[in-house]
């Protein structure tokens, strides 16, 4: 008969609930218009964008299928509900 080997029982840590373990996310300054609130960023890949999204820095589509970034504010809002989709060189020019 095998030998099994098991852990030890450690406890379950709980995740953040703003998503940041998740995906690569990152803490950075958000729009200048915050005022250097700290936003969650993450990249969506280009597979993962299904549905069209309008860019807050030139209030132009982002067409399902083209990479960009997602943001939201790390300390207020509503977490999903704030989320924005820009495109990557809106972001980058915040």
């Amino acid at each position: 008969m095998g030998r099994r080997n098991r852990r030890a029982i450690s406890e379950v840590r709980a995740l953040p609930r703003d998503g940041a373990s998740f995906y690569g996310t990152q803490a950075v300054e958000g729009p200048s218009w915050t005022h250097g609130e700290i936003y969650m960023m993450r990249h969506m890949g280009s597979h993962a964008a299904t549905k069209f999204y309008i860019c807050p820095g030139c209030n132009q589509n982002i067409p399902p299928g083209i990479a960009h970034i997602v943001a939201w504010p790390k300390d207020t809002g509503r977490g999903a509900d704030d989320r924005r989709h820009w495109h990557r060189s809106c972001w980058e020019r915040r």
